[in-house]
């Protein structure tokens, strides 16, 4: 009787959480059709967005979902192009001075921020002392902006951030230390501008009312259903003909969490737009070789590149925590003989649709200055090597070594149990502890996980953002280096870098210090992700880079 009492109850909770999937994929569905019959005539791009948004304030657009909306409705100072490079963005030009920590921008004089009844006329002209405000407000406790570790670096003047404005065209930045990607640091959606009185009129409430200077501004925003932008008719770039930017004139975003609703949606016409590959469709929209199955070749496009993101495992190079006393991964031979101990090409063959590079070099990921095969040494599969290390590690066939603990998501299960199970043919008996993302995340920056499993994305454009990660100065919480990597020879060329301006020698650093770290495994890299992006055949002229960013300005809808 108790079983079946169990039983009834799981299917009626498993029947309840379709049916909210199902009335939520109609309400914004039957939501964005009404929103078409208004706009007849009009092109309207649709996207959705499992993962949600929480707020629409720049200041806290630290993932991927804030990003693309973000990006959407604020500029700031310079941009990245597809192929990651610099470029003008409100600032028409700029100059450094010759040691590096003074940065002047000279501001386009056509850019006004999104009509509100605050401002005076609707609207007005941005100027310099908008981005002394904006980037102020970045660094301000109060704020509590996760972006806030953007200015580190800026130097101090008279208790206040080096942010002047000698003039209304004229926006100074002085730096504490010459750091080479910092301009690649101002193209984040954190150094958006914002308007003062803006964020001061909505206080707390800015999330949900933006008002920026972006190519779109905010019409309708439903939390958990809907997200309508429409066409910014003052928006300052156009294209080389001379053209005015977007050509869209709506942007409409779902958020339908269930991703196989979202794929079928997708399939059907209702979304223009899918990003990413996930398990639940992954074999019915791609072969075993990555390819789009022929019976989509002629309804939908698919785009791929390289992704600037590092899929790795950790291990905690410091055994204090008491939780993890007389850690055995301290043991650098065991840990190199891990990384000899798993096949990476048939990880991504078979478990990824070859989705993806195997992670064969270093930290650095494809796509950026200092990934070269040929000067990088990392780990290929080679079970006799990783046999002879573990015999010199003093654990021959895996005796007398303990269970190790693999500390992982649901996400990456498939790749944890894979690697249990390749460990487990050199003798090495692995635990694979699934945890809820956040709870992960907590244990690894709290030192409670010796083997975890984790990712970087770049912030910004140059191999540093992921050196980082090891330099002994940015231990977790406060900094990202979470496996506790201590390495003085790795922190002196870190900070040769930093200083570096001459962009080879900068990058001759950089290898010298990926080597390095390979040769101490404080990780084992899996693989160099790869971005994979749907579009109906309608949709033209829709381009990223490998930052996986959502550039709609050029995008036309036939």
């Amino acid at each position: 009787m108790f079983t079946a009492r169990i039983s009834l109850s799981y299917c009626f909770m498993k029947y309840l959480k379709w049916l909210c999937i199902f009335l939520a994929t109609c309400a914004c569905f039957i939501g964005c059709t009404h929103q078409d019959s208004k706009n007849k005539g009009k092109t309207v791009f649709k996207y959705n967005e499992s993962a949600g948004i929480t707020s629409l304030d720049p200041a806290f657009a630290k993932d991927l979902a804030m990003i693309w909306a973000s990006s959407q409705l604020y500029n700031g100072l310079v941009q990245l192009t597809k192929d990651l490079s610099v470029i003008p963005c409100i600032a028409h030009s700029w100059e450094i001075s010759e040691d590096g920590l003074t940065y002047i921008f000279h501001l386009r004089n056509d850019v006004y921020f999104h009509e509100h009844p605050v401002f005076a006329g609707k609207t007005r002209r941005v100027v310099a002392s908008d981005f002394v405000y904006s980037f102020r407000r970045i660094t301000d406790e109060s704020v509590a902006s996760p972006g806030a570790w953007v200015f580190n670096d800026v130097a101090s003047h008279d208790g206040k951030s080096a942010f002047f404005a000698p003039d209304d065209s004229t926006f100074i930045i002085k730096i504490g230390h010459p750091f080479s990607p910092f301009l690649g640091l101002l193209t984040m959606p954190y150094c958006s501008v914002v308007a003062k009185e803006i964020v001061e009129h909505f206080g707390a409430d800015f999330r949900k009312n933006p008002i920026g200077t972006g190519p779109f501004y905010m019409k309708l925003w439903k939390e958990g259903v809907k997200l309508v932008l429409l066409r910014n008719p003052r928006y300052f770039e156009k294209d080389s003909n001379g053209v005015s930017l977007p050509y869209l004139d709506a942007v409409a975003i779902s958020f339908i969490i269930d991703k196989q609703t979202v794929f079928l949606e997708f399939v059907k016409g209702n979304l223009d737009f899918m990003n990413g590959l996930d398990p639940s469709y992954k074999d019915e929209l791609l072969t075993q070789n990555g390819k789009l199955r022929i019976k989509y070749n002629n309804k939908i496009n698919m785009i791929t590149q390289p992704y600037l993101n590092t899929e790795y495992l950790g291990f905690l190079q410091d055994s204090s925590p008491e939780s993890i006393k007389d850690n055995p991964l301290q043991n650098k031979k065991l840990r190199q003989a891990i990384n000899y101990a798993f096949d990476r090409k048939k990880m991504i063959r078979y478990l990824r649709n070859n989705i993806g590079t195997p992670g064969r070099y270093g930290m650095i990921p494809a796509g950026l200055p200092g990934f070269d095969t040929s000067k990088i040494k990392g780990y290929d599969y080679n079970p006799e090597k990783a046999a002879q290390l573990l015999n010199e590690a003093g654990f021959p066939n895996g005796r007398g070594l303990p269970p190790l603990t693999l500390s992982t998501t649901s996400s990456y299960l498939d790749l944890c149990k894979y690697i249990q199970q390749q460990l487990g043919l050199i003798g090495l008996q692995v635990k694979v502890d699934v945890n809820p993302p956040a709870a992960l995340r907590e244990q690894i920056a709290q030192s409670k996980s010796a083997w975890f499993r984790g990712s970087w994305i770049a912030d910004y454009p140059d191999a540093e953002n992921y050196l980082s990660l090891f330099y002994s100065k940015n231990f977790c919480p406060a900094g990202p280096n979470y496996t506790h990597y201590k390495n003085p020879a790795f922190d002196k060329l870190y900070e040769l870098a930093r200083k570096e301006t001459s962009d080879s020698l900068r990058i001759l650093y950089y290898q010298q210090m990926d080597n390095l770290i390979m040769e101490e495994a404080p990780v084992m890299v899996l693989y160099y992700d790869q971005i994979l992006r749907f579009t109906q055949k309608r949709i033209e002229g829709i381009e990223g880079n490998s930052m996986n960013s959502l550039d709609l300005r050029r995008v036309r809808k036939k």
